[in-house]
C-alpha cells in the first residue's frame, strides 16, 4: 500500500489583513444598520480572501466586530488573537482616521516604519484598512468621515512573548504585514524582526551591534559589553542573514556571541545554525584537530562524541582547537560582512563570557575574559 502524500501546508493571514477585514465589516454594518457575517478583502498578495466576523454590534453611531487571526500551519504568538475594529463617523478634514486602542502597541523608538508616538500600525495595513473602509464610506459633500479604532483584548499579554518591547513598541502588539498572507515555515517572521531590530539600532546611533544565537549568549554579552540596549540583537539561527543585513545597513562593528556548538557550525560554513548535520560537523572538528597535531586521545573523543558541547567539556577556553574554530568562524563572518570590524564572544555552558576573538574594539570593552 502506498503512503499518503503529505498534506500541503496551509497559509494564514497577517494581523493587517485581519484588521482590514474587521474594519470593513464594521463599516458595512454601520452603513446598513444590520449584522454582517463575513467580508471579502482584496489582499496585496493579489487575491481576494473571505473572513468570518464575530462579536458584531451595531448602533446608530458605531459598529464593531472582530476577526480571529488564523496563522495557518506556521502559527505564532498572534495565532487565535481577536483583532477588533470599531467604526464611527465624525467631523474631520481627513478622509479617514485610524487609531489604536487596548492591546495595540505604541512606537517609542526611532527606526521603525511608524514614527515615534504613533500607534504600531504599519503602512501597508493602514493602506489596506483605509481602502476597505473608504469603499464603504467614500469622501462626500458632508464633513463626516470614518474613524477606525483597532484593539486586541489580550494584546498586551501576547506582546510579552515578542521582541516588541526591545524594539520600542510598548503596550501591545503591532498590526503588520506586507502581503496579507503568512506563508508557512517561511522563517520570515524571524528575518523581518532581525531587519527591524537593526533599523532600530541604527536609528539609536549604534556603531557596533552584538548578534546573539540565544538568550544565554545575549545575557552574557550584555554583562560583558557596556553598550546600549538597542545594540543587542537576537539573531537565533539566522547567522548569514543577520551578517548580510549588518553589512547592507553599514554597521562598522559586529560582534557575534555564541556557545561553542554554534561557533563550530559557523566555522563549518553553515548559513543557518540549526542543530542539523551534527555528525558532519564533528567529523570536520576531528579533521582540524588532526591538522593541529593534537593528542590522539582527544581526537578519539571527538570522533565518538555526540555533540560539540560534549567536545567542549574536554577543552578549556584557551585550547588550540577553540582558537582554530574561532579563526575559521571569523573568516566566515568576514565573507558575509566584508570590511566590518568583526569579533567573537565565546560563551560557556554556564552562561559566562569566557573568550574574545578578533575585533580590537571588543578587547577594549568591559572586563575581558
Amino acid at each position: 500500500m502506498s503512503e499518503k502524500a503529505p498534506r500541503p501546508l496551509r497559509s494564514g493571514f497577517t494581523t493587517g489583513a485581519c484588521a482590514a477585514a474587521a474594519a470593513r465589516g464594521a463599516a458595512l454594518m454601520l452603513r446598513a444598520q444590520q449584522r454582517v457575517e463575513q467580508v471579502d478583502i482584496r489582499l496585496p498578495a493579489g487575491f481576494t480572501a473571505t473572513f468570518a466576523l464575530h462579536g458584531q454590534q451595531v448602533s446608530p453611531t458605531t459598529a464593531s466586530c472582530f476577526v480571529i487571526k488564523d496563522a495557518g500551519d506556521d502559527p505564532d504568538v498572534t495565532h487565535g488573537a481577536e483583532i477588533h475594529a470599531e467604526v464611527s463617523l465624525s467631523p474631520s478634514t481627513e478622509a479617514i482616521r485610524i487609531c489604536g486602542g487596548p492591546g495595540i502597541g505604541r512606537v517609542t523608538k526611532p527606526g521603525l516604519a511608524v514614527a515615534v508616538g504613533e500607534w504600531a500600525i504599519n503602512p501597508v495595513p493602514r493602506r489596506m484598512i483605509a481602502e476597505a473602509v473608504l469603499e464603504v464610506f467614500p469622501p462626500g459633500a458632508d464633513a463626516l468621515r470614518p474613524m477606525v479604532t483597532l484593539s486586541i483584548p489580550d494584546g498586551a499579554r501576547r506582546a510579552e512573548q515578542t521582541l516588541n518591547a526591545r524594539l520600542g513598541i510598548l503596550g501591545g502588539l503591532s498590526i503588520l504585514g506586507t502581503t496579507g498572507v503568512v506563508r508557512p515555515i517561511s522563517h520570515q517572521a524571524w528575518t523581518d524582526t532581525l531587519e527591524v531590530a537593526l533599523d532600530v539600532a541604527r536609528a539609536a546611533g549604534c556603531a557596533q551591534v552584538v548578534l546573539s544565537t540565544g538568550r544565554s549568549s545575549e545575557q552574557a554579552a550584555q554583562g560583558a559589553l557596556p553598550l546600549q540596549a538597542e545594540a543587542f540583537i537576537m539573531m537565533g539561527d539566522f547567522a548569514a542573514h543577520a551578517l548580510e543585513a549588518c553589512h547592507r545597513k553599514g554597521f562598522p562593528g559586529i560582534v557575534l556571541a555564541a556557545q561553542f556548538a554554534k561557533l563550530v557550525k559557523i566555522a563549518c560554513g553553515h548559513d543557518h545554525t540549526h542543530v542539523r548535520n551534527s555528525r558532519l560537523d564533528l567529523a570536520q572538528l576531528a579533521t582540524w584537530a588532526r591538522a593541529l597535531d593534537l593528542d590522539g586521545g582527544l581526537i578519539k573523543k571527538i570522533e565518538f562524541a555526540n555533540t560539540a558541547r560534549e567536545v567542549f567539556s574536554e577543552l578549556d577556553a584557551s585550547h588550540l582547537l577553540v582558537d582554530e574554530v574561532a579563526r575559521r568562524a571569523l573568516a566566515w563572518i568576514g565573507r558575509r560582512a566584508p570590511g566590518a570590524d568583526a569579533g567573537l564572544l565565546l560563551v560557556d555552558y554556564s552562561g559566562q563570557a569566557v573568550r574574545r576573538f578578533g575585533s580590537s574594539w571588543l578587547f577594549a570593552q568591559g572586563t575581558a575574559p
